[in-house]
């Protein structure tokens, strides 16, 4: 049985999260049912800022939050975890609500589960679209994965991304997203086990990255011109990688979830972006298919 604790949720101090809280970070997903994923926290932790309270039994952490500032346009935020022991005591909402007055009132993006939405929802947030995670074993249906004439006919081509694509997709990106994140596309080449680039007459039209997550294999970001480039990157990433596949597509793009579904990846779960403090997300939509993960908007 857990003892009561000692001090009131609300007394304990919030301090910022650093590479050395890598394990707490984990421990606490791991406690949640999510993947550990150190991996992940590394990245977020060092292209973000993490807020934690740690437990006052001693245990690590009972709580995180994290947010990733794209200039003054957008603020991603993820990670909203609390330990299970201290589930329901209004630590979520009052972590929320310090990250909240941290961003002195910048443009808020998060993807929020359905046991959390109503918190944000209470805090001001509104629903502006959904995403849906599919996953599974990838399966070729044909010549290239996809059985698409539309892909087999494409002037479209990817390969490896070098040092020398940065700028042009970081342009490619800005498009896409409306703000600036070359901090953390910068992390990219070195976070990913692949970095992917699509290419249509010499012309940059997406790009994507595949990381690994426990055993599983995220694609994620994905940035196309079109679905057909989306296709071509997806594709030529899974041949890379013998992993279970896992990405958040944005809800908007039934074509590929179509086309995903035909290649044997299931859905899994769906969460609701939301907004606080704009209507609408900046950039180009249509070109936006999976975000790197739902921690980064």
């Amino acid at each position: 049985m857990h003892s009561p604790s000692p001090h009131p949720l609300s007394d304990l101090p919030i301090r910022r999260l650093n590479r050395g809280d890598l394990v707490p970070c984990a421990d606490l997903c791991e406690d949640r049912g999510w993947p550990r994923d150190e991996h992940q926290w590394g990245l977020l932790l060092s292209a973000g800022t993490g807020y934690g309270i740690d437990a006052p039994d001693g245990k690590g952490l009972a709580a995180t939050c994290l947010t990733i500032s794209y200039g003054t346009g957008l603020t991603a935020v993820g990670m909203l975890l609390v330990a299970g022991r201290y589930a329901r005591q209004g630590i979520a909402r009052r972590l929320m609500r310090q990250v909240m007055e941290a961003e002195k009132g910048a443009p808020l993006v998060l993807y929020a589960t359905e046991q959390g939405r109503p918190l944000y929802e209470d805090l001001g947030f509104s629903a502006a679209g959904r995403a849906e995670r599919v996953g599974g074993r990838w399966t070729t249906a044909g010549p290239g994965g996809f059985p698409s004439t539309a892909l087999s006919t494409s002037s479209v081509t990817t390969r490896p991304a070098t040092a020398d694509d940065l700028q042009a997709l970081i342009r490619l990106d800005l498009i896409a997203f409306g703000a600036d994140r070359t901090h953390l596309l910068a992390r990219l080449p070195a976070f990913s086990d692949r970095l992917q680039v699509a290419e249509d007459h010499g012309e940059l039209v997406g790009y994507a990255a595949l990381w690994p997550s426990g055993p599983t294999a995220v694609v994620g970001p994905l940035v196309a011109r079109d679905t057909v480039v989306a296709q071509a990157l997806i594709t030529d990433l899974a041949a890379t990688t013998d992993r279970p596949l896992r990405i958040d597509v944005e809800d908007r793009h039934k074509e590929l979830l179509g086309l995903l579904a035909d290649q044997g990846l299931k859905p899994v779960s769906r969460t609701t972006v939301m907004t606080c403090g704009t209507a609408d997300l900046p950039g180009d939509a249509a070109r936006r298919f999976a975000p790197l993960s739902l921690a980064t908007g």
